[in-house]
């Protein structure tokens, strides 16, 4: 699969470029191809996921590694609709984790950093041998976008909030969002 190299400082010139997060946010908008809801939930998640992340105390590049799977985490909702003909969380991690690795060559990422990367995205919907706060952070992230977008119970939140969440910023943020 060919990836939209855009305009920006992604392009094939500065392949050596070190990405900053928001050249990866530019070249991951473009990719969306104008799918407003594709964009605005990778946002909405990769906000929450840098909140949490920073709160909590993240090293520098583990909070890089965060950020980055926060920003490619559903890279295979387009695959997983056009193939499937829907984006069910299994899909989204099988398609997802060659696609992030494909995505992220020339990103100034190294290569154990693409692999962290797309392994978090190949596991983003597990909930179950959560290894590393970016993985643990980003399950969180992902799930106070997900509560609100998909309308799910208070029951879900308040089990998810027991069983799942972690770390004291996602759960003052899910008791926030969702007054449980």
């Amino acid at each position: 699969m060919q990836f939209p190299t855009g305009t920006g400082i992604y392009n094939s010139e500065r392949k050596k470029h070190k990405m900053k997060i928001s050249e990866l946010m530019e070249k991951m908008i473009d990719f969306s191809e104008g799918d407003q809801h594709d964009i605005c939930h990778f946002l909405k998640v990769w906000g929450y996921a840098r909140t949490i992340g920073e709160t909590e105390g993240l090293d520098p590049e583990t909070q890089r590694i965060l950020e980055a799977a926060a920003i490619v985490h559903d890279i295979a909702c387009p695959l997983g609709r056009r193939k499937y003909g829907h984006a069910d969380g299994k899909h989204q991690e099988i398609e997802g984790y060659p696609l992030a690795k494909e995505f992220l060559q020339g990103t100034g990422l190294g290569e154990q950093q693409i692999e962290r990367v797309a392994w978090l995205v190949g596991h983003h919907h597990t909930l179950t041998g959560v290894e590393g706060m970016d993985y643990q952070i980003l399950l969180e992230a992902d799930y106070l976008v997900n509560a609100g977008e998909q309308n799910l119970s208070r029951k879900n939140i308040r089990n998810m909030y027991e069983k799942v969440f972690r770390t004291a910023t996602g759960k003052r943020l899910l008791k926030s969002i969702y007054g449980i």
